[in-house]
């Protein structure tokens, strides 16, 4: 994907999206060209899992060589991208981690850090199914759920919170999530929620949600699992549509590669718990390679500002 991509010509940068499974990496040249994207494993979880990180980092840019003028670093979990911290990662474990600073010395380079959604935001933004838009939300359904949230044609920051849609309460009582509450929607509606209740409510693991999609014609607890989740997140969105107005709901992630058959109930769902106002539902343009994208977008602001 990135490999047919180009941006605006500036200065060059590097950019990484570190994720639980593996950390993208990507060179933005003068032209704008963006380099085809270096997918390296995340190291294991450990009490040093953050100069793992660093570490792995370093290695990827001395082998991507060349002179960049800063680096993009998007992380899950919770970040103040403007403090430059990592607020916390339930997935990797860290917590209250100064990765901006921390990251500059190690590559010795300027850091512009960015929460991964909001990453794949500005790239949506900028080149993808947000185009054009001055106020829209950026909605990534996998593992977890959160929203990039345009305003004004600005991503939202907020102290790291702004966009947690996840751990909005849908279902009061409702299922356990890694937060601490209890039916929130990333533990009713994300993909990752999807297979584990189908896995517990039949005793059948599936690998993800597509396979639990694949069955919602012929196993009905398939099909009730799947409405639920659909209906779930059409229930949480339409407050988002209530509180924001924005012109378009760009929906990201695993879950999006479902195509109409989530994007058809989900608006229609939408549409019935918000009726006085529809929003579209558009799906994400960039694939995996937004987080990526958009973290060498935020290293350009380094450069712009310089």
């Amino acid at each position: 994907m990135t490999a047919q991509l180009r941006i605006a010509p500036g200065a060059p940068v590097l950019a990484f999206d570190v994720g639980g499974t593996d950390i993208k990496a990507t060179v933005v040249a003068a032209d704008g060209a963006v380099a085809a994207t270096v997918r390296t494993p995340t190291p294991a979880v450990s009490d040093h899992i953050v100069d793992d990180v660093l570490d792995v980092l370093a290695g990827i840019a001395a082998r991507l060589g060349g002179s960049p003028a800063a680096a993009g670093l998007a992380l899950p979990g919770i970040v103040d991208d403007d403090a430059g911290i990592a607020i916390c990662s339930e997935n990797l474990r860290w917590r209250d981690v100064p990765f901006r600073d921390r990251a500059a010395a190690r590559l010795g380079l300027p850091v512009a850090l960015v929460h991964d959604v909001r990453a794949s935001t500005l790239a949506e933004l900028a080149l993808g199914s947000a185009a054009g838009c001055r106020d829209a939300l950026v909605v990534t359904v996998g593992t977890g759920i959160a929203a990039g949230v345009i305003v004004d044609g600005r991503v939202v920051v907020r102290a790291g919170y702004a966009g947690e849609i996840g751990h909005a309460v849908v279902r009061p009582g409702g299922r356990a999530c890694m937060c601490g509450n209890h039916g929130c929607l990333e533990a009713t509606a994300s993909a990752a929620a999807i297979a584990r209740r189908y896995t517990e409510d039949t005793g059948h693991a599936v690998p993800g949600a597509r396979d639990v999609l694949d069955r919602v014609d012929t196993d009905p607890v398939a099909r009730e699992i799947w409405d639920d989740a659909v209906d779930a997140l059409a229930f949480g969105l339409s407050h988002a549509c209530a509180a924001l107005a924005p012109e378009a709901i760009v929906v990201a992630g695993g879950l999006s590669e479902a195509g109409d058959a989530l994007l058809g109930p989900l608006q229609r769902r939408l549409d019935a718990y918000f009726p006085i106002r529809s929003t579209a539902l558009r799906r994400a343009r960039l694939g995996g390679d937004a987080g990526v994208i958009g973290a060498a977008l935020r290293a350009r602001t380094l450069t712009d500002a310089a």
